[in-house]
């Protein structure tokens, strides 16, 4: 195992689009959302495990949700989990451990990726991931996982390639477009040369702290700044300081869609982003009607068909007549939403917010 070799795990998220099983106090990445025994953050861990020593994987997260790291990671020393005091989008988190890790080996390949991602082939992703950390030790360029697209979905980001390749594999990336209509989704499918984003990067130390000087220059001065305290005991204390200087701005916003360096490598590994209520029912078990009940243990459905059910466990529910309905109780809270709205969960949330205050959010 190369010693070289670091993950960057990203857990500060609130997956609202989960709720009301995902909660600010409690989000999805700490949930056994699919029912498999592990939580999505434990089974990021344990692939990460299989790519660098352990000792070199790192999470960042808000620092309300320290307590759940070490209790769902326990092995992670408490200079691995980097906290955040507030939300500031992707980048920031990506500047803190890079950096920090720069400092500790400037000879670093990094790997960031989400905490709440599925990947089904677990052996083509290491063999993915291994691949990209040692072309991005050999070169000086930005990479990113671009998934294969099976379908039109409008709920991913797309990458555009071209011919140019390194490697054979790594193709030039032409440009990054965010979520598009379903019709501009169609051509994108039929034009064979564009792949859904993933949200994983991989690249070196140097690359990636050249690419903050370069294109966010701010950014790259606030966490060079902190060069002098990274692992010591003033490290928390001045990176929370300094983190209310960073603006609000993801990676692929403020560095990737500018870089002149990026390349994709086109990858398939059973990936899905767990993004909606839609996701977790394409990938669960269902009956001969197409009902997916998460745990099923005492749920019982009379002329239903097409549901994603998701109740707690031993709790009795009978359900009849309900049809493309999703039905989801979590703490005293109960919603039920025809599967064809879920993108509406975000404004549910946020009516409740403003109606009820922050005790149900």
């Amino acid at each position: 195992m190369n010693n070289n070799y670091y993950a960057i795990i990203m857990a500060g998220g609130i997956g609202s689009r989960f709720w009301p099983i995902s909660r600010t106090s409690h989000p999805k990445q700490f949930i056994d959302i699919l029912g498999t025994g592990k939580t999505l953050i434990q089974n990021t861990y344990d692939r990460f495990l299989k790519v660098c020593p352990k000792e070199n994987i790192y999470v960042v997260t808000n620092e309300n949700y320290t307590d759940l790291v070490k209790t769902q990671l326990p092995d992670m020393a408490d200079n691995q989990i980097l906290t955040e005091p507030v939300m500031r989008n992707t980048a920031p988190c990506v500047a803190y451990g890079c950096f920090k890790i720069e400092s500790m080996n400037p000879d670093a390949a990094i790997v960031v990726a989400p905490s709440d991602h599925l990947i089904l082939d677990e052996a083509a992703f290491i063999t993915t991931i291994e691949k990209s950390l040692k072309t991005a030790s050999e070169n000086d360029l930005l990479i990113t996982l671009g998934i294969k697209p099976s379908r039109p979905d409008t709920g991913y980001g797309y990458i555009q390639y071209t011919d140019q390749t390194l490697n054979d594999d790594f193709h030039k990336v032409k440009t990054f477009t965010e979520k598009p209509t379903l019709e501009i989704a169609k051509t994108f499918l039929q034009s064979g040369d564009f792949l859904w984003n993933a949200g994983i990067f991989v690249w070196s130390a140097k690359a990636i702290v050249d690419s903050f000087n370069q294109h966010l220059p701010e950014m790259h001065e606030i966490f060079a700044e902190a060069r002098s305290v990274y692992n010591t005991d003033e490290e928390k204390a001045f990176v929370h300081k300094v983190y209310q200087r960073c603006i609000n701005i993801s990676i692929d916003y403020g560095i990737m869609e500018k870089a002149p360096n990026v390349y994709v490598l086109p990858s398939e590994f059973g990936w899905s982003d767990l993004g909606t209520w839609a996701s977790i029912y394409q990938l669960a078990e269902k009956d001969y009607v197409g009902n997916a009940v998460i745990p099923a243990d005492k749920v019982i459905m009379y002329d239903s068909s097409n549901c994603m059910v998701n109740v707690p466990e031993g709790k009795l529910v009978i359900i009849k007549g309900l049809h493309d309905f999703i039905v989801v109780e979590s703490d005293n809270i109960l919603m039920i939403s025809p599967r064809s709205e879920e993108q509406g969960v975000k404004q549910v949330v946020a009516d409740v917010k403003q109606q009820f205050g922050t005790k149900y959010v």
